[in-house]
C-alpha cells in the first residue's frame, strides 16, 4: 500500500470500530482513542503503558449487584481498531491471551479482545529495546494486519479473515502483487533494523541460570536497592495482577459494584494474608518471584512450559529509578555482582 493511501485506509476503518493508537497529547505519549486521524503517531517510540490497559483497564467495575441480583458490566468494551502496535507488544498480548483464556476464562479480557482489531506496525529499535534477544522482534500471529514501513510504501501482512476484509473495503488501495524488488527491499530493511540494536542479554541461557541462582546473594543486593514502587510491573506488557473489592452504597438500598484494580507483586502488602502472615514480606523475595516469572517460566502456568514472560520491550529499563531491570539482573546473575 502506498503511504499516500494511509489516510484513506484509516478513514475506512470506521466501519470496523473506533480508531485507537499511539499518540502524543498534552505532553503524554499513550495508547488512546483518536479523535482525528492526524493524532496517530507512527514511529519507533512506544507508549510507556502497554496496550494491556485497553483490555484490562487499571480500574473498572466488574459487575453491579443488589440483594436480589447481579449483572456484569461490559459498558466500557467497544468495537475498536488498534493501529500502530509494535511486535513486542503483540507478543505481550499473545502471552496474556493464553493466561486469561485458562478455564474459567476471564470474560472481560476475552470480550474486549474479540472486539478489538489489531493492526501492527514495524519499528526501528530504540536504545533500550531488547526484543532481538527475546526473539520477539518479529511476529507471525496475533494481528489482523501488519504494516512494514519500506520508505514510500507499506508491505502489508494479512493475519486473519477480518484483516483480509479490511484490505477490500476500498478498491485500489492495496496491490496484491509482491514483486522481486519488494522482497529484496524487505529483507534489506530487516538487515538494517537488526544492526540498530545496541543492547542485548543472554536470554537463551537465563532459565537455567535462574534455576541455579535461586539462592544467590545477588537478590539481597537488588533488594537493598529496590524501592518497591511497582513501576516495573505497571509498565510490563505481561504483568496481570489485580485486586478486587466490593464498593457498597447504603444510602438508599443495599447495592454496589465489584471493583477491579491493577496490583503489583512488588508491593509490600501483596502477599499479606489474614493473621498478619506475609509470604513475601522481604523485597529480595518479591524481586526473585517477579524475575523468575519474566526470565524463566512464566507461561508454564498458561499451558506452554518454559517460555519466559519478557518480550524485550525495554520499558523496565526506562522506568526503574534505581536501575533494576531484566538486563542488569541477568548480567548480575552471570557475574555474581550487583551494579552500584
Amino acid at each position: 500500500m502506498k503511504k499516500d493511501d494511509l489516510d484513506c485506509f484509516l478513514l475506512e476503518t470506521s466501519a470496523f470500530g473506533e480508531l485507537w493508537g499511539p499518540n502524543k497529547k498534552d505532553g503524554k505519549f499513550l495508547y488512546s482513542k483518536l479523535e482525528d486521524r492526524s493524532e496517530l503517531y507512527l514511529g519507533n517510540e512506544i507508549p510507556m503503558i502497554p496496550p494491556k490497559k485497553l483490555f484490562q483497564p487499571p480500574t473498572f467495575d466488574m459487575f453491579h449487584f443488589s440483594e436480589k441480583e447481579s449483572s456484569p458490566n461490559y459498558d466500557w468494551i467497544k468495537n475498536r481498531v488498534l493501529f500502530g502496535i509494535h511486535p513486542c507488544d503483540i507478543h505481550g498480548l499473545l502471552i496474556l491471551d493464553k493466561f486469561f483464556s485458562q478455564s474459567p476464562a476471564d470474560p472481560y479480557w476475552t470480550k474486549s479482545r474479540e472486539k478489538t482489531i489489531i493492526v501492527g506496525y514495524s519499528c526501528i529499535p530504540c536504545e533500550s529495546c531488547l526484543c532481538k534477544s527475546t526473539n520477539t522482534d518479529i511476529v507471525h500471529e496475533g494481528f489482523d494486519l501488519f504494516f512494514t514501513d519500506l520508505e514510500d510504501y507499506y508491505l502489508v501482512w494479512v493475519g486473519s479473515s477480518v484483516g483480509d476484509d479490511m484490505t477490500r473495503v476500498k478498491q485500489g488501495i492495496f496491490d496484491e502483487k509482491v514483486e522481486k524488488e519488494d522482497i529484496k527491499k524487505y529483507f534489506e530493511w530487516r538487515k538494517q533494523r537488526d544492526s540498530c540494536f545496541v543492547k542485548d542479554f543472554d536470554f537463551k541461557n537465563l532459565p537455567d541460570m535462574m534455576e541455579l541462582s535461586y539462592s544467590s546473594k545477588v537478590w539481597d543486593g537488588f533488594g537493598d536497592k529496590c524501592l518497591s514502587c511497582g513501576q516495573c510491573t505497571m509498565v510490563c506488557p505481561t504483568c496481570n495482577c489485580y485486586d478486587a473489592w466490593d464498593q457498597i452504597d447504603l444510602s438508599v438500598e443495599f447495592k454496589g459494584s465489584r471493583v477491579r484494580r491493577w496490583d503489583s507483586c512488588m508491593f509490600g502488602d501483596y502477599s499479606l494474608v489474614a493473621g498478619g502472615q506475609n509470604f513475601r514480606g522481604k523485597r529480595p523475595d518479591r524481586l526473585k518471584l517477579w524475575y523468575t516469572h519474566k526470565l524463566r517460566a512464566y507461561e508454564a502456568e498458561a499451558g506452554k512450559p518454559g517460555r519466559p514472560g519478557c518480550v524485550g520491550c525495554g520499558r523496565c529499563i526506562r522506568t526503574c529509578p534505581v536501575d533494576i531491570n531484566v538486563q542488569t539482573v541477568s548480567e548480575a546473575l552471570f557475574t555474581g555482582e550487583v551494579p552500584k
